[in-house]
């Protein structure tokens, strides 16, 4: 059976039995809490707009989720769900701050939900186009940028880049200090991914899972941190914790009438070479008996060929540097406003800047702010 998490948190507390009290004094508390709570979480280095839900969320977020999840949490279901969720950190699930993440994306899946971009994500990037060119801007495609030099003049200068690029890019323009400790970043486990095109529905044992947008496929919390632990080891999971998408669940127009699409990663070591085709298959097939008979036809890309599409996918690496505790608020180096560079008008706005990755942007948000108020207080003294 399958343990599900619904937009309404109280829905998910009673499906989760004798834990649903342990749900909503924890991930419920934060529910309840607001957008001030998440809006103080995803916006680091300045004032909190919620501290004492910020401290009453941070005291179990700190914890290894192994221990929160055995501590709070009585059943395989509760623990399973938070562990799928930490396991997005891509962290030995036995390391520092994991329950904070798996905590945070339930939070939001009660919030706002996982959505899917209706038409294809490529819709979402249309839209960002689109907004930009009626505020007068510009995009500039196919052209690899392989020195500031290269730019027109400008006042800022934002860099989606990490670090190893920042320094490819702007070589002696960064003071040689700087420069090293850029060069330090630790990235994190990469991704092989798989794309599939399939003539029905993926036959799940447990019918319900049929509605979900996204399915964490890994058993027990145990199999989960198994894997993780693997990956951190330098090792490849027998049994992948698999993180599928079913895109056209939500949105039929994904696929022609009574077809499916279906997206999956697993985690493995940076730089991995392993084809995780059959190992991800074989995990979809142990949820899903029959998966393969519906397959049209399937897609790999291993961490090169994702490096090759995305330079900033460094080894696999989809987050943009490791999450481990080190590194959570040095992105990409301890300063007091680390989106800032040394250089006067330069910024780094990508997933290796606080608060880290995923699909929030706020990474972009505080570098575009910050490099505004300094232009105002140029403005001003002139």
């Amino acid at each position: 059976p399958a343990a599900l998490v619904h937009r309404d948190p109280e829905r998910t507390a009673e499906s989760l039995g004798r834990d649903s009290a342990a749900w909503r004094a924890t991930v419920g508390a934060a529910v309840r809490a607001g957008f001030p709570l998440v809006d103080t979480l995803l916006a680091p280095l300045s004032p909190p707009k919620a501290p004492f839900s910020a401290a009453r969320f941070g005291a179990p977020a700190l914890l290894p989720l192994t221990w929160l999840a055995r501590s709070a949490f009585r059943t395989p279901e509760a623990r399973a769900v938070l562990a799928g969720m930490a396991a997005h950190s891509m962290l030995d699930l036995r390391a520092p701050l994991t329950s904070g993440y798996g905590m945070m994306l339930a939070v939001l899946a009660h919030q706002v939900g996982w959505p899917v971009a209706r038409g294809g994500s490529q819709a979402l990037a249309d839209a960002m186009v689109s907004r930009l060119v009626e505020h007068g801007g510009e995009i500039v495609t196919g052209h690899t940028v392989r020195s500031l030099n290269e730019l027109p003049p400008a006042r800022s200068i934002l860099l989606d880049l990490t670090p190893r690029q920042v320094v490819a890019v702007a070589g002696d323009r960064l003071p040689a200090a700087y420069r090293r400790r850029l060069t330090r970043f630790r990235y994190g486990p990469g991704v092989f991914k798989m794309d599939w095109a399939l003539s029905g529905p993926v036959p799940w044992r447990d019918p319900s899972v049929a509605s979900a947008g996204t399915v964490h496929l890994g058993g027990t919390m145990e199999e989960i941190a198994r894997s993780e632990a693997d990956v951190a080891r330098g090792r490849h999971p027998e049994r992948p914790f698999v993180l599928a998408v079913q895109p056209s669940v939500a949105d039929p127009s994904r696929a022609p009438a009574g077809a499916h699409v279906l997206w999956a990663y697993c985690h493995v070591p940076n730089g991995s070479d392993v084809d995780m085709s059959e190992a991800i298959e074989a995990q979809i097939e142990r949820f899903a008996p029959g998966f393969r008979d519906v397959v049209l036809a399937r897609h790999a890309m291993g961490p090169a060929a994702l490096e090759r599409r995305n330079p900033n996918l460094v080894g696999g690496d989809i987050g943009g540097g490791s999450a481990q505790a080190g590194q959570f608020v040095g992105r990409p180096v301890y300063r007091a406003h680390p989106w800032a560079t040394p250089v006067d008008g330069l910024y780094i706005c990508s997933a290796s800047t606080p608060p880290g990755p995923s699909v929030h942007g706020m990474g972009g948000l505080q570098a575009a702010r910050l490099a505004l108020r300094r232009e105002e207080r140029a403005a001003a003294r002139v």
